[in-house]
């Protein structure tokens, strides 16, 4: 009888400290690799240090570091379909080594960079999580266009200048028309039984930035076309340069002044899963949305480092095959510099638009497309003019009358579907469709400056 009880007092004892040694480990392991505020992670930072002095930790430390990394590899590469792409990468590499068919090589890297121009998007999105809503919105912006900006300068590096013209100009128009047209489209199905609404100010601002962009870009080509130069040859890419850093510092006061709205109207250009209470600080709305980050700070960090580099490394092969896949599949290099490069370097912004809008987050996905677009006419196009004067490259803001003409409509149309505040996906449909007469029109257009704009 006393030996029973003796039995069952000490029972319960190991099993509650089975149960505490399980939930240190358990507890040590989750702070680690779980994305975490800087307060909740110091335990495990100390455990760490007290095993490492006592001798007796290091060989478990080994292991959740291996299972921290398998961690973050498997919810980055493995966690989306599209990452099936990714072998095209290396693929592309070996046939430029083994070959010279350049239609292959272009092919492949096309393929190989889709999934990487999406999974930057994705890493940007986890680190603003952290950075909160002003460098976040910030982060998003720049990153998200990282892809054609690599591309872009590879081109001008290669005295490639209508290359970088016409692909910049692409993804302006694949942004407004394609993205923001699938975004209005998904949304309005998903919420067919009313009109979504979206912030009808902050739309106002941007398309007046981009007219200003359309203003910039006009100029030059009038002075073109009509002849009128003071300096022929000279005062067109004089006139582009002062324009570009004009419009450099438009944008820089326009960036200055959406973070000071920002701060004084506290709920706009929020990240998703956060609100701003009235003291300043973040609120997190993890519990309404059910939505938290899947990685940490530094991890998203370190992806991030790691997609541009490979990035870097399949644009320079892409550009250098452009104009042999140009010859081998008999395309104009204007084709596929408007529409095919601009749709794997928005491959990011186009999933997250949809994803938002799917969302009844209206904002956030004119934020992606709108904004996108703002930052490539008033920054990415500038800048490459600024970055091809630095280099001794006559890059100017003359896109030619034809290219011109359609970024000035396209502006037009976009306006006025914008101007009532709301969407549906009719409207979305509609962008769809002059997204395909843009495609059309540019299979059909012969660049006249094909053959002579591969020099300096």
């Amino acid at each position: 009888m006393d030996y029973k009880l003796q039995v069952v007092g000490v029972q319960p004892h190991l099993e509650m400290g089975s149960l505490h040694d399980q939930s240190v480990h358990e507890f040590d392991e989750e702070s680690l690799f779980t994305p975490q505020t800087d307060d909740e992670k110091t335990p495990s930072v100390n455990s760490v240090e007290l095993g490492a002095l006592s001798g007796s930790f290091p060989v478990g430390g080994s292991k959740i570091i291996t299972n921290g990394v398998y961690r973050s590899i498997k919810t980055v590469v493995f966690s989306n379909k599209l990452n099936l792409l990714m072998p095209f990468g290396p693929l592309a590499i070996l046939v430029h080594k083994l070959s010279s068919h350049n239609g292959w090589v272009f092919f492949l890297s096309l393929l190989g960079i889709t999934p990487l121009a999406e999974r930057l998007g994705y890493a940007t999105e986890q680190l603003a999580f952290y950075t909160g809503p002003t460098v976040g919105g910030l982060l998003n912006a720049t990153f998200g266009n990282a892809t054609e900006m690599i591309i872009s300068i590879y081109a001008l590096k290669n005295g490639m200048m209508r290359v970088v013209q016409l692909s910049l100009l692409g993804s302006i128009l694949s942004n407004m028309l394609l993205v923001l047209g699938c975004a209005f489209f998904c949304g309005g199905l998903v919420f067919h039984r009313k009109e979504q609404e979206f912030n009808k100010a902050t739309a106002v601002v941007n398309s007046g930035l981009l007219l200003m962009a359309v203003m910039g870009l006009l100029f030059p080509a009038v002075l073109h076309y009509t002849h009128t130069e003071v300096h022929v040859g000279k005062s067109e890419l004089a006139l582009s340069r002062f324009s570009s850093c004009i419009m450099l510092v438009a944008y820089a006061a326009y960036l200055v002044f959406q973070l000071k709205s920002q701060k004084d109207k506290k709920d706009k250009y929020v990240p998703i899963n956060q609100e701003v209470s009235q003291n300043g600080e973040n609120v997190d709305n993890d519990e309404d949305d059910g939505e938290a980050p899947e990685i940490s700070k530094w991890e998203s960090v370190i992806w991030l480092a790691i997609m541009t580099a490979w990035i870097s490394i399949l644009s320079e092969y892409l550009v250098d095959a452009i104009e042999g896949a140009s010859d081998a599949w008999d395309i104009p290099i204007a084709f596929i510099s408007v529409i095919l490069l601009p749709i794997v370097g928005n491959a990011a912004e186009h999933a997250s638009a949809i994803m938002f809008a799917m969302k009844d987050k209206l904002d956030m996905s004119l934020g992606v497309a709108i904004g996108s677009s703002t930052q490539i006419s008033m920054f990415g196009i500038p800048f490459c003019v600024v970055i091809g004067w630095i280099m001794g490259r006559n890059m100017d803001l003359n896109f030619q009358l034809f290219e011109t003409a359609t970024l000035f409509m396209t502006v037009i149309v976009v306006a006025f579907f914008l101007q009532e505040g709301t969407s549906n996906y009719f409207k979305g449909l509609m962008l769809i469709l002059c997204y395909l007469i843009v495609a059309a029109s540019f299979f059909v257009h012969e660049d006249p400056t094909d053959k002579n704009q591969t020099g300096t």
